[in-house]
Order: structure tokens, then sequence, then C-alpha cells
């Protein structure tokens, strides 16, 4: 067994470790919140892909908490939205929308891949960059409001549906055959390391659970639900292979993006209706 990610393979490992691992795999390399990471191996990382949308679920959870929170005591939808957008933020320590950044200023930057990635290992913020925050953060924003603005049950249900499809694009992203940009970093950790039949049965899992979440509220809801999920992974699989075109493989901040777009394209669909 492999104890390093140098050089790793395009196909996942045989090994799989505990559900434990894996779930500690993913909120510690996703999230802020307390999780000690027991095994840094590929098969830690099959698994912990896999669990990403658990971590996904946490997110939402706690996002949504305080904009509810917030509106029973009488603030308006926007505001409980912009609450909302920013606990993942504080979450991910900004992680992702970072990566957001930096793979707008890769991808508009018209450089060979090196120069690109280059570019995107800079601890500053192009123009690419800062149009995609501003974007994103705004989209999202509004987007949560209208929910709100409908109830807070809805707003709730964004946030978590919202959270758990950017997670589960990211572990889609780590399928088999999805190349890492370099031989260093979280995407050379977790490039390749899902199985195609994994992701696909995660995929469906996780749309069929967001789906029936929703039911309580109507079979229009539940549709709805389930086409967010949807949308999200459109969107990520549309950039994913942009940025495998673009930069030869994946890197983190590609993941970080992923998230963001997965997530900003299923509140667009949240907020419709």
């Amino acid at each position: 067994m492999k104890d390093s990610f140098d050089d790793p393979p395009l196909t996942p490992p045989a090994e799989r470790a505990s559900f434990r691992d894996g779930v500690r795999f993913a909120f510690g390399t996703l999230t802020v919140l307390p999780a000690r990471i027991t095994r840094w191996d590929r098969p830690a990382a099959r698994t912990g892909m896999a669990c990403a949308p658990l971590a996904g679920l946490a997110v939402g959870v706690l996002a949504a908490v305080p904009g509810v929170l917030l509106l029973l005591l009488g603030a308006g939808p926007l505001l409980a939205a912009a609450v909302t957008v920013a606990v993942p933020a504080a979450l991910t320590r900004g992680l992702h929308l970072d990566g957001l950044a930096d793979t707008a200023d890769g991808l508009g930057s018209a450089k060979p891949a090196d120069e690109a990635l280059r570019i995107m290992k800079r601890s500053d913020i192009g123009p690419f960059g800062v149009i995609a925050l501003v974007v994103v953060l705004l989209v999202q924003t509004a987007a949560l409001a209208q929910a709100y603005a409908d109830s807070w049950i809805r707003g709730a249900l964004a946030a978590v549906v919202a959270a758990v499809a950017a997670r589960l694009a990211m572990a889609l992203a780590a399928r088999e055959g999805v190349p890492p940009a370099r031989p260093e970093g979280l995407g050379a950790a977790v490039a390749g390391v899902l199985p195609r039949t994994t992701a696909a049965a995660l995929a469906a899992l996780v749309t069929a659970a967001a789906a029936a979440a929703a039911l309580p509220a109507g079979l229009p809801a539940a549709a709805r639900a389930a086409a967010a999920v949807l949308a999200g992974l459109l969107a990520a699989d549309v950039l994913l292979r942009r940025c495998v075109r673009r930069f030869d493989g994946v890197t983190g901040d590609v993941f970080g993006a992923l998230s963001e777009v997965a997530a900003t394209a299923a509140l667009i669909v949240l907020a419709l209706g």
C-alpha cells in the first residue's frame, strides 16, 4: 500500500479505507470542522471522496441555521441569505472561493498550461478572479434571498441542497480517468480515486435523497430539488472538462471552483418557481 501520492495512478485503488477513515478524510480536507485525518493515502481518498456529500450536508445545515434564526427574529430574507452564504466560506477558510478566483484567472490568462498553473499559484487575485467572485456571491445571495422570501423551510432546504451538490461535484471530479495537473496538492491526492460506477451511484443516491427531502413540500418541490442537484453537476462537469483541456488535469483550485459553480447552479434552479 502506498503511503504518499507521488505520481498517483489514474485508476482507483483496490483497497478501501474504513467508513470512519473516509469521513475523517472528507471533513478534514473539505471543511475546517474538527476531524483528525487518520489515513492519508489513496484508499482513504477513495472512501473520503465518496463521503464528500456528508461533509456538504454538515456545511449546509450549519449554514441554514443562522439564516433561519435571523428570519425568525425578524430579519429580512436578504440578510438571512447573506449570512447563509458567508458560513460555507468560513467553514472552508475561503479556500473554495479562492480556488474559484484562481481558476478563473488561469482560464482567463490565455497562457499555456504550465504558465496558467503558475498564475493560479500566485497569492494575488487578478481581474478574472475578482469578477468570478463578485458574480458568484451575488447570484448565490440573490437566489437564497428569493428562497427565504418564500419560506424559511424553502431557504433552509436550498442551503442544504446546494452545499451537498457542491461536494458531490467535487467527488465526481475525483472519478476514474480525470488526471491531476500537478504531481502534488489536493488535485493529485484525489485524482482518479473514485470508480465510475461508484461516482454514478453516488450521484443517483444524492439526487434521490434531495428529492425525498423536499417531497413533504410537494411533488414540484421534489422535482426542483432533484433538478437543482443535476444542474449543479452539469455546470461543474462543463467547467471540469474545460479545465482538463486547459490545464491538462485538475488541481485543488479546480476542485474549489467546481464546488462553487455547482452550488451556484443549484441555487438558481431552487430559486425558480
